[in-house]
């Protein structure tokens, strides 16, 4: 099991959105990011604040919060 030490939630801040490390930063904005700046360089240059470690750790915790299902629609 995966320890997601990076990723915090305080219901009084964003919404209690998973954040990374106490930032206002959402999970999901740093995945919307990376799809956004596939170069990991450009990212890093308009996220001062973000480290490797944080962008590691937002994906891997959407990939396990999201439910994998052979039941799933998929798009085409």
């Amino acid at each position: 099991m995966q320890t997601f030490d990076r990723i915090t939630w305080n219901p009084a801040q964003m919404n209690g959105q998973p954040c990374i490390r106490g930032m206002r930063l959402t999970v999901r904005r740093v995945v919307e990011a990376v799809a956004q700046y596939p170069n990991r360089a450009d990212l890093f240059r308009n996220y001062p604040e973000l480290e490797p470690e944080d962008v590691q750790q937002a994906l891997a915790f959407a990939a396990a919060n999201l439910e994998d299902s052979a039941s799933d629609t998929h798009a085409a």
